[in-house]
């Protein structure tokens, strides 16, 4: 009889034992999932070479088109290094995607559709917001306030597409006196040779910088490893450089594949914001 009830109390035991699985943080949801294992966190970085000195070249990793596609968005809240996202706006998933980036330490953009050489590219949905040339800035402040205001912890702006936006002067002085009153920076991506997004913000004192290489422009996997070959030798060049990159699955799994790269050319990854608080690129 007593082994008996010891076994029932035994089973009892068992069955009311808290169970193993662990609540998620607060906050937590499918926009925060944690990193893979085996992967560097974005503050346990160094290995080999001075990657932690305050000399090391530096690399700004920047995804870019987010906000449309939840569960991509969510793979790139994995990314074990520091990172900009540049999301657009009024997506089904901007402003998780944004605010799960900021909780992650990323630095957030929005990504502002602008108007692009080819007047028929209006499939992916921003053709309605876009920023087009001929706006009168206070129609142009409108637009972006409405935009800015869908991702409120954005910091600065880049361009989606924008080759014909960011090619005309008028049309760009006029946003870079919108970002001056908002307070923010400006990331041309660069989609068109004539640019004069960079004279422009700079004119009317707004920080920013330009991209240096796009990644996935060309998606062959021999091609990709190539430019983030550029990427790390101009960083290591000129001390910094900017990378960026489509919010493709497949290029998440080559960047993942290709971070070890860092560490055996002794490079830091930072945000573009750490970038334009502290310049040194010679």
């Amino acid at each position: 009889m007593g082994a008996f009830l010891g076994g029932l109390l035994l089973v009892g035991l068992v069955l009311l034992w808290p169970g193993s699985e662990e609540k998620p943080p607060p906050g937590s949801s499918v926009f925060s999932p944690p990193a893979p294992a085996g992967l560097p966190g974005a503050t346990d970085h160094p290995a080999g070479g001075n990657v932690e000195g305050p000399t090391a070249p530096r690399l700004a990793i920047v995804v870019a088109d987010l906000g449309y596609d939840p569960v991509r968005d969510a793979e790139w809240l994995r990314f074990p290094e520091k990172l900009t996202v540049s999301v657009l706006p009024f997506g089904p998933s901007s402003r998780n995607i944004a605010s799960s980036a900021q909780e992650r330490g990323f630095c957030v953009l929005v990504n502002v559709p602008m108007e692009p050489e080819n007047p028929t590219a209006t499939s992916d949905g921003t053709g309605p917001f876009r920023l087009r040339r001929g706006m009168t800035e206070s129609e142009m402040e409108a637009a972006f306030e409405r935009m800015a205001g869908d991702i409120p912890m954005a910091a600065g702006a880049s361009n989606y597409m924008g080759s014909a936006f960011t090619a005309d002067p008028a049309a760009m002085a006029s946003f870079a006196e919108v970002l001056k009153k908002r307070g923010f920076f400006f990331l041309d991506s660069l989609t068109a040779q004539g640019s004069v997004g960079l004279e422009a913000a700079r004119r009317a004192g707004v920080p920013s910088l330009g991209r240096d290489v796009f990644l996935d422009d060309d998606t062959r996997p021999a091609e990709i490893r190539r430019q983030w070959a550029r990427a790390l030798a101009l960083a290591k060049e000129r001390g910094e450089a900017v990378l960026i990159c489509h919010s493709r699955p497949e290029t998440y799994k080559a960047v993942i594949e290709m971070l070890p790269d860092l560490r055996k050319e002794g490079i830091r990854t930072v945000t573009v914001q750490e970038l334009l608080a502290d310049p040194q690129k010679g």
